[in-house]
């Protein structure tokens, strides 16, 4: 992935204004909340694109096999590893300066350029890491429900939710943490990543202990906001979302055994991904249409299936919570419990490390003869994230209070 932005006088009328405030407003900035808690791994120059997380297997317990008999020698045990590969990806993006607009900037632009693009490679870190986390299958839906599109409005995350997780985990010999990311000591827990809405809920509940409370003082998480039943929370911004990939409509007259579908208004970027993946549900009334393809040019969709339709019909996909009103689906958000290497990440304090490349004016040569050209780029040079014990991070789907 690569990004290209030129920034000029003439399409940054901003930067020079006569009457100026110096003193920028604050970006509002992303936390790296999922990629600071997985089990790290660095990779060595010249060492290839994939990195291999490694595990021993647990020896089995058997009571007869591992009773001893008096003056006998039992066979030996082999030792026996299982491994999970993840394949690195390079991301990076910069912005072009003019001569001019350097000159006469109010700003600092290379300076503050630089800033934004590590913002913004930092948000996407942070959704490479926690889409890897949920690719878990480890799913559990709030309220008893047995699917995603079951979710309804009074599936909202409670604190039974979150003791069914911690139970889930025990269960399955979750390790705790027993340090901060700092490598300061801390009481063994677990740790959960919600979103601001997810919080909201739980603070409903008389139970709930948020950081101002804690009893005795320890080192705590870059944006943790409480704890429950041995669990650490800590709030992100970009917790993942399940919405419904498509809600359109028709947009020609009434048509009869036909193929082609055409969309009333142009798909976003993801409902656009949605519809350009063949074999993806799209439905119209109770009738379920696979897609056979997309073409973009003319936002008209072709299906498997002949169809009937009028104009203004309404067709969506069903991906999300439970359907509304005229088959609009709730948003349902995604609260991540787990113990200590659940999942594993580049390091990007290692080789993977966030880089800021600066070529200023002139740098060039014969490419830029009268140096009116600055780049400001930032690069992850590899990153990767990949679930590595699947029982030991747990999925909690729920839906959020209005």
């Amino acid at each position: 992935m690569a990004v290209n932005t030129t920034l000029n006088t003439a399409n940054s009328a901003y930067f020079n204004k006569q009457f100026y405030d110096k003193k920028l407003l604050e970006t509002a900035k992303t936390r790296l909340v999922h990629a600071s808690f997985g089990q790290k791994r660095s990779i060595p120059r010249h060492g290839g694109k994939r990195v291999e997380f490694r595990k021993y297997d647990l020896f089995t317990p058997d009571v007869d096999t591992l009773k001893l008999i008096e003056g006998v020698t039992p066979d030996g045990q082999s030792l026996s590893q299982s491994k999970v590969e993840a394949e690195v990806s390079q991301y990076g993006a910069y912005v072009e300066v003019s001569d001019l607009l350097d000159l006469t900037a109010y700003d600092e632009v290379l300076a503050d350029s630089a800033e934004l693009l590590g913002e913004q490679l930092g948000t996407v870190v942070e959704w490479v890491t926690r889409d890897a986390m949920c690719a878990t299958t480890n799913v559990q839906y709030a309220n008893g429900k047995q699917d995603r599109r079951q979710l309804d409005g009074d599936c909202v995350l409670t604190v039974d939710e979150i003791r069914k997780a911690v139970r889930t985990l025990k269960k399955n010999k979750a390790r705790m943490f027993t340090t901060a990311t700092d490598g300061s000591v801390r009481r063994p827990h677990f740790v959960c990543i919600c979103s601001p809405d997810a919080t909201y809920d739980l603070q409903n509940d008389a139970l709930w202990q948020d950081v101002s409370k804690y009893s005795n003082a320890e080192q705590i998480y870059s944006g943790e906001i409480g704890r429950l039943f041995g669990v650490v929370f800590v709030e992100s911004t970009e917790a993942k979302v399940y919405r419904q990939s498509v809600w359109n409509q028709i947009r020609s007259t009434a048509s009869s055994g036909t193929h082609l579908i055409p969309l009333r208004n142009a798909p976003g970027k993801e409902q656009a991904a949605y519809l350009s993946v063949p074999g993806n549900s799209l439905f119209m009334g109770e009738s379920e249409l696979t897609i056979e393809s997309y073409d973009s040019a003319t936002n008209t969709v072709k299906v498997e299936e002949t169809v009937t339709y009028n104009s203004g019909t309404v067709v969506y996909s069903d991906d999300a919570g439970a359907m509304t009103t005229n088959n609009h689906q709730l948003d349902v958000h995604a609260t991540l419990v787990f113990g200590a290497d659940a999942y594993g990440v580049i390091d990007i304090d290692g080789s993977g490390t966030m880089e800021t490349i600066i070529k200023p004016h002139g740098s060039e040569g014969s490419g830029d003869p009268l140096n009116q050209r600055a780049t400001v780029g930032a690069k992850v040079a590899a990153y990767a994230a990949k679930v590595l014990n699947p029982l030991w991070i747990v999925r909690i789907e729920h839906t959020v209070s209005a």
